[in-house]
């Protein structure tokens, strides 16, 4: 087929889902900012701290509580001095949300149904020796206990009901109760940011293998490679209907192919040493983002995004949380797989990195120009096991290959092999997203 131009077609745009892991880009960005010695470099890190708006999370209060009288932070609350990221028992843990609210955003999205919901959940582990980083997409509508939160909770709903019940301190609260993890850092960002950090990075290229097709989110992609960014780039993250099966499990299969074709290219020269986008991320996320207050300081974003700066691209994993269909909850919702979900935390909590039995997924499959690819021309080994398909359901009365390492089995490079039902993949995996036919 050849190969065109990807059409926007931008209407009202009428399903709240974009994408929020750019936040740790902005980070990246702050970081070269804050730490450069130039005249030009101080006064952009200046620059772009005054725009962040800060929220407290619950363990913020709780540390401001404990303080002396007297001592204070940033906003006058008295705060705990974020330590050096090396000081931090089992690496970092924050939380990025993505807000579906249209409170400053414009007409663009369609009217403000007045309910705020997280529609996009990641918690990204940085590993103690900053040797690997995890980032978790938890479902929008992952049923699961909302603990008691300030604003309300105590009862079992879908995860993006946690934001409406307060705010990104109740969200934190739930994938703590949820993951085990103590969660110090978190941020919120909506719609406006993800076009304005995609626009500032100069685009990401996203692979497409079949026909996308969204008239929900006017998303319509052909096969090939594309540069996307703007309101492209937020359309592709948001569309469901135009992926894989249909679902958020799909969506977030495919925003997977962004988010690592957006880590390498940051990652790229050409990125970390422009000076005029790394500016632009920082700005971008400073004007749409809210952060909490350990997460605001400088100093603290600075240690996260030299952690980040320097990893392997093959020890950036995303997954998504593990989850089925179940008679308990309600029609089109998931449930928590525990069972999967505690041999993927176990891993987090023990600062191991993760691996994936196949990168791909429901709504993405490897690249096949991709570099280490198989070769579609090379003669067949009959003797070969057949390859696995990531998107195709795992049989549990399908035969187990006794000689394949369990899941949970620590790998030789140091990895634990997650179970099929967990689907991801690394930074350094090239895939293409495929459209619902």
């Amino acid at each position: 087929m050849t190969k065109k131009t990807p059409i926007a077609r931008h209407g009202r745009l009428s399903s709240p889902h974009p994408l929020r892991a750019v936040a740790t880009t902005a980070l990246a960005a702050v970081a070269v900012l804050g730490i450069s010695g130039v005249t030009l470099g101080a006064y952009a890190a200046w620059d772009v701290t005054r725009s962040i708006q800060t929220v407290s999370l619950v363990s913020d209060q709780e540390a401001a509580a404990a303080q002396p009288s007297g001592a204070s932070g940033a906003g006058g609350a008295a705060i705990a001095a974020a330590p050096a990221i090396s000081a931090i028992d089992g690496g970092v843990n924050l939380l990025l949300v993505g807000s579906d609210s249209r409170t400053g955003q414009g007409d663009a999205y369609g009217d403000d149904e007045g309910a705020e919901l997280n529609d996009v959940t990641m918690l990204m582990h940085i590993a103690q020796d900053h040797s690997s980083a995890t980032v978790v997409s938890f479902p929008r509508d992952l049923v699961v206990d909302l603990p008691e939160c300030p604003g309300g909770g105590g009862y079992t709903a879908p995860i993006n009901e946690s934001l409406g019940q307060g705010g990104l301190a109740c969200t934190v609260l739930t994938v703590e109760s949820l993951t085990g993890l103590s969660i110090p850092f978190a941020a919120e960002i909506q719609f406006n940011g993800v076009i304005e950090m995609s626009n500032a990075v100069g685009g990401v290229p996203v692979c497409v293998a079949e026909v996308i097709d969204d008239p929900f989110t006017g998303v319509y992609l052909e096969p090939g490679t594309h540069p996307l960014k703007g309101a492209d780039a937020l359309g592709f993250l948001r569309t469901r209907h135009g992926v894989g099966d249909g679902s958020d499990i799909g969506r977030i299969s495919s925003q997977q192919v962004f988010l690592s074709s957006l880590v390498r290219t940051v990652k790229s020269d050409s990125t970390l040493t422009d000076f005029g986008k790394l500016y632009g991320l920082a700005k971008a996320a400073a004007s749409n983002m809210t952060l909490s207050d350990r997460l605001a300081s400088p100093d603290t974003m600075v240690s996260i995004a030299l952690a980040l700066k320097d990893m392997d691209l093959s020890k950036v994993t995303f997954v998504a949380y593990p989850n089925f269909y179940a008679d308990w909850v309600p029609a089109g919702k998931v449930a928590p797989d525990t069972e999967a979900a505690d041999i993927l935390f176990a891993a987090i909590l023990a600062d191991q990195p993760v691996a994936v039995a196949a990168p791909g997924g429901v709504a993405s499959v490897v690249d096949p120009a991709s570099p280490g690819a198989p070769d579609a021309a090379a003669p067949v080994d009959p003797a070969a096991p057949a390859p696995t398909d990531p998107s195709a359901p795992v049989d549990p009365a399908a035969p187990v290959d006794p000689a394949a390492p369990a899941p949970g089995t620590v790998l030789a490079d140091g990895s634990t092999l997650l179970p099929d039902s967990v689907k991801g993949q690394t930074a350094a995996d090239y895939t293409c997203s495929v459209g619902n036919e």
